[in-house]
């Protein structure tokens, strides 16, 4: 059996930093750190996992703001909503749930975030500070896999990193993390040819295509490291992207989903939004 690397107690030592840093922040500027968080449409799901963000906004000792919008919102309208969150000096963190309805263009609302509010790390400008190693805001996501692999003492210097899936917030921002760390990245996506056999060149596999079961456990090379970030809903519960059940059998290393990747996502949003709020209160650079 692989070691599990569980996300939950490395989360918990996140949030318990972040509360600290929040009292912090109360105690020299007499200000609540604040989280807006805006869902369009009435997607059960999203709800809930926007409903959970504000709970941890609570544990930690920030305020959270929940805007919601009608399911026929417009991008115009999305767009002056975000844009006047950005300019609420109230605000230290603006997340937008995704995915939003069809008709909306994603990626013009999320620019409408203002670069120091872009806690969950989905701007041009975000993206950019990233793949440069500078200060800013990590993809949460991606963000907290690094956080967890360094938890785990994963040596990353020199391995050759494989990640299966290229969206903007989680394949992406995954590749540009695992490059500033001195791994060798393969991104693969739906036209790569012979997946399983760049698969198993991976000594680090990050799953993040978005289907259940995807990576079976032959396609790994024996001792693989493997990140699951698929989150699929199945008959008993969230399943990932990667069949657990044989890759654990070749796997050194494998987080289980549920349980693993989850959490940290959350606890990187509400670290990077104390992290903000310090900044826009001139108490960090």
């Amino acid at each position: 059996m692989p070691v599990l690397i569980k996300g939950k107690p490395v989360a918990d030592s996140i949030l318990e930093r972040t509360a600290g840093r929040v009292a912090a922040i109360r105690e020299k500027a007499g200000r609540t750190p604040c989280l807006a968080a805006v869902l369009v449409g009435n997607d059960p799901a999203s709800a809930k996992y926007v409903e959970r963000k504000g709970k941890l906004c609570e544990q930690v000792g920030m305020k959270s703001i929940m805007v919601t919008l009608p399911e026929q919102t417009t991008t115009e309208q999305l767009v002056e909503r975000i844009t006047k969150l950005s300019a609420d000096p109230t605000v230290h963190g603006i997340l937008l749930q995704h995915p939003v309805p069809r008709q909306i263009d994603e990626r013009t609302a999320f620019e409408a975030i203002a670069a120091i509010k872009d806690v969950d790390g989905v701007t041009f400008h975000s993206f950019g500070t990233m793949s440069f190693g500078l200060p800013g805001y990590e993809s949460c996501t991606p963000g907290g896999i690094m956080a967890l692999l360094r938890h785990y003492e994963v040596d990353i210097e020199g391995k050759h990193a494989v990640v299966v899936g290229r969206s903007a917030i989680l394949g992406k921002p995954m590749a540009m993390l695992l490059l500033q760390a001195n791994a060798t990245v393969t991104v693969c996506h739906s036209r790569t040819r012979d997946l399983a056999e760049v698969v198993r060149l991976g000594d680090i596999v990050v799953a993040a295509v978005g289907k259940a079961n995807f990576i079976q456990g032959d396609w790994l090379k024996a001792g693989a490291v493997v990140i699951d970030a698929g989150f699929n809903p199945g008959p008993k519960g969230n399943i990932g992207d990667v069949d657990f059940a044989s890759a654990s059998q070749v796997a050194s290393m494998i987080t289980p989903v549920p349980g693993g990747v989850g959490p940290m996502t959350l606890a990187m949003l509400m670290e990077q939004t104390a992290i903000g709020a310090a900044r826009q209160l001139g108490l960090e650079g």
